[in-house]
């Protein structure tokens, strides 16, 4: 009960996110949402549920807003699912949960970006990576890490 309450959860904050926004004049966008859940539900939850978040969210968002355009929405979910996979594969490999994360974002961002500049352009990627959005992504990114090196401390203890 406690996944599928919390997936819920997640899919009416997804679909709230942008009102939200546009009411207070804050671009919640930056504070990655999408990532947010899906790390929550890593901690939370479970890594299977993490996947289905990561494959639900950008469809979702899709579906009710049109918003990841489809294709992107195919890219954001591509760099979700890596981020799960690249957290556990780290966290295996070099047992530190604080650099698994940061990481698995790094990378699991780098081909995210890497694919737009492929399919996209160089001007979209300038577009997707001003600095005032770097900047809060690299902040998201270490609070994230934080989090979850917080989390899995006190798992391991």
């Amino acid at each position: 009960m406690a996944p599928l309450f919390f997936d819920l959860a997640g899919l009416t904050f997804v679909f709230f996110v942008p009102g939200i926004g546009q009411l207070i004049h804050l671009p919640f966008y930056m504070l990655e949402p999408m990532r947010l859940i899906v790390i929550l539900s890593v901690v939370l939850i479970n890594r299977l549920n993490s996947y289905i978040l990561a494959f639900t969210l950008p469809l979702f968002s899709w579906a009710v807003s049109g918003h990841p355009e489809l294709f992107k929405m195919m890219i954001m979910t591509l760099e979700l699912a890596a981020n799960v996979f690249l957290f556990y594969y780290f966290l295996r490999k070099i047992e530190s949960s604080f650099f698994s994360m940061l990481f698995s974002i790094i990378i699991s961002k780098v081909l995210c970006y890497a694919l737009y500049l492929v399919f996209f352009s160089i001007v979209f990627v300038e577009e997707e990576a001003e600095p005032s959005f770097l900047i809060a992504q690299v902040i998201m990114m270490l609070i994230f890490s934080f989090y979850i090196s917080i989390f899995f401390r006190k798992k391991q203890t």
